[in-house]
């Protein structure tokens, strides 16, 4: 976040979940907003998810590479217009693949396969308008445990880590920035996280957004 007094450093807030504050650069920042506008435009754009229950999630959502619906994949937008979904970028893969490496080295850390096994081939992009949030979940529809990595753009937001079990207390809050990375694997894979709130207003006027962008890649393990 610009203006930060004393710079924010690496944190590990639970095992195998690694936080790199400030970890895009502007640059890289400003590309990844572009290219989320450019994702988001029909066909197979931005939309609205309706849960099984009938209710419908306050964050607007595109998928890249395989389209997330609740709770399966599929290579068609099944709950939108019905066009194929497009295809994950390279871009991201290489990001991605980067993050990994940043967070558990090229070769792994502590049993959680390192960059050089990551094969990203799934994005979720999800836009926070004031007021959304997201609650506790679990990213379980893949068929490999491969770490989930995650680039916040825009306004802060408080994001909560929960533990594998239930989506009640032990759980860490995390107030995550724009260009900060989350990368959680290993013990972490599928504990229930979610977002608390976004925090309206923080976003750098540079980025010339409004709101919150958060890009999740994932490896599917689907054929």
């Amino acid at each position: 976040m610009p203006g930060e007094l004393f710079p924010r450093e690496r944190s590990d807030p639970a095992p195998g979940a690694v936080l790199l504050p400030d970890w895009l650069t502007p640059a890289e920042q400003l590309e990844l907003v572009a290219a989320c506008r450019e994702w988001a435009r029909p066909p197979a754009g931005l939309r609205t998810v309706r849960l099984p229950t009938g209710g419908q999630m306050s964050v607007r959502t595109v998928c890249l590479g395989w389209h997330w619906y609740p709770y399966g994949y599929a290579r068609t937008v099944v709950d939108g217009d019905g066009t194929p979904v497009k295809p994950f970028p390279p871009l991201l893969g290489r990001l991605a693949e980067r993050a990994v490496a940043a967070a558990y080295g090229p070769g792994g850390l502590g049993g959680i396969a390192g960059a050089e096994a990551y094969e990203p081939d799934v994005a979720l992009v999800n836009h926070y308008a004031e007021g959304a949030r997201m609650g506790l979940h679990r990213d379980r529809e893949e068929r490999v445990d491969a770490p989930v990595v995650s680039f916040s753009l825009g306004d802060s937001c408080v994001f909560r880590l929960g533990n594998t079990e239930t989506r009640t207390r032990p759980w860490t809050d995390l107030e995550l920035h724009s260009g900060d990375l989350l990368v959680f694997g290993g013990p972490s894979r599928f504990a229930y996280h979610g977002v608390v709130r976004t925090l309206a207003g923080t976003a750098d006027p540079a980025l010339g957004m409004t709101g919150r962008l958060n890009i999740t890649v994932r490896q599917s393990g689907l054929e």
